[in-house]
């Protein structure tokens, strides 16, 4: 049995983590995986931080499992909206099927 979701996939600097994931909480969502991110942007190569004496400035990839899209939008426009301006990122989000319906 599978169950339709919007996945909300922010990429992002590392040290933004703890203040994304209060945003996430806060609109609801149960949940989220959170990898190391490296690659080419509007801001030149970033890497993943591996290896590396500090981590710090490494960048990843929190990934939400969303039951409506406005939810994934209600935390997609705040995290652009505080964090964006100052901070490299991009968000997308992208139509899922989770399996065996598991509850998210």
């Amino acid at each position: 049995m599978t169950q339709k979701a919007n996945k909300l996939v922010i990429v992002t600097e590392k040290l933004l983590l703890k203040k994304i994931a209060k945003i996430i909480d806060k609109a609801g969502a149960t949940g989220y995986t959170v990898v190391a991110a490296g690659g080419k942007g509007s801001r030149n190569v970033r890497s993943s931080g591996q290896p590396t004496v500090s981590d710090t400035y490494s960048n990843i990839k929190i990934e939400v499992l969303t039951p409506s899209r406005e939810i994934a939008l209600k935390i997609s426009d705040e995290v652009a909206e505080n964090f964006f301006e100052d901070y490299s990122g991009i968000i997308y989000i992208c139509e899922a099927e989770v399996l065996h319906a598991h509850i998210f």
